[in-house]
């Protein structure tokens, strides 16, 4: 039985002894706030003198009530205070537990923002494998957060630093206000100039803003929910498909990205020689630069460079192998 059923249990026992006494000392000739008066003082054992004088049946009757009543009200207090330390405890013991699985993280996500936004961005970073923080000023929202959480400012240094930002590889600012992402952003650019930084952005008008802040990329989640509604109704069977390689999870075909780092196999070989369609089996659908330019469908002489991204698509197996071939 949990604390709380218990602590309700202790009290209603307590409240059936009031109504117990309070009805007993009306029988015996009590009027009611006089009943209830002399139950509570009894009780309480606090020694005030009987409101009338007792009978000899009233006389056994307080007798029995102090019995019952002062172990009742021993009882309860002796639950609640159990009840408020322990759950002090718990909750101080929980939150140690989380800080030492956050300081173990490398690699991971840090969420900024347990909205809407934040909840489905956990659910895709959760989905693929990955680690991840979730930082938001409302206790109350965490409640029923399933992950790691920092209950404080994001635009704090020090909150993000819990966070476990030193050893984060992304930081993703998701909370309603563009002026909180933008402090967001600029803290976590100026702590981690090497982390990729994904900002939202409500208005169009703050995009620019929140680039200039530090974010690698923006998004604005109504721009996007319209331009893809409009590629339904366009292009229904194309959208549909991307929609199906990027989220269906028992799908057999996914899109990866691979970076080819300086002393890979394959750095400074063509598609050609490096027979990725025939060693792996995944098809390599485009090529970035490290400029940021695209290079869609690349022919077989397309050079593979050092910090190109190749961008493929194959089975889970040909994607894990191809993986290995271009590994450094």
């Amino acid at each position: 039985m949990s604390h709380w059923r218990r602590l309700g249990g202790a009290l209603a026992l307590l409240l059936a002894v009031l109504v117990v006494g309070t009805v007993g000392y009306v029988i015996l000739g009590f009027g009611f706030l006089d009943a209830l008066y002399q139950t509570v003082t009894t009780v309480a054992t606090v020694g005030y003198r009987e409101v009338q004088p007792l009978s000899t049946a009233g006389k056994i009757f307080t007798m029995v009530l102090i019995l019952l009543g002062v172990g009742a009200a021993l009882y309860a207090f002796s639950v609640l205070i159990e009840t408020l330390v322990e759950g002090r405890i718990q909750d101080v013991l929980g939150r140690r537990r989380m800080e030492r699985t956050i300081d173990a993280m490398h690699d991971h996500v840090i969420v900024c923002g347990w909205g809407r936004v934040g909840r489905s961005i956990a659910a895709e970073v959760t989905a693929a494998g990955r680690d991840l923080v979730v930082i938001d000023q409302d206790a109350a929202r965490l409640a029923d957060c399933p992950h790691p959480t920092i209950i404080g400012d994001a635009t704090d240094d020090a909150v993000l630093a819990r966070a476990g930002l030193p050893r984060a590889s992304a930081v993703v600012a998701a909370v309603d206000q563009d002026a909180e992402n933008s402090f967001i952003t600029l803290s976590a650019r100026a702590s981690r100039p090497d982390a990729f930084i994904v900002s939202r952005a409500r208005s169009m008008e703050s995009e620019p803003k929140l680039r200039r802040a530090g974010a690698d990329r923006v998004v604005n989640p109504q721009h996007i929910g319209g331009a893809r509604m409009a590629a339904f109704v366009l292009r229904p069977h194309v959208a549909e498909f991307l929609d199906v390689v990027m989220r269906e999870r028992n799908l057999e075909f996914r899109l990866e990205e691979l970076e080819i780092f300086p002393g890979s196999p394959v750095a400074g070989m063509t598609l050609r020689e490096a027979h990725l369609r025939d060693r792996a089996g995944a098809l390599v659908l485009a090529l970035r630069g490290p400029d940021g330019q695209f290079v869609t469908n690349p022919s077989p002489d397309a050079l593979i460079e050092p910090r190109h991204v190749l961008i493929a698509i194959g089975t889970e197996d040909e994607l894990a192998k191809l993986a290995e071939i271009v590994a450094a």
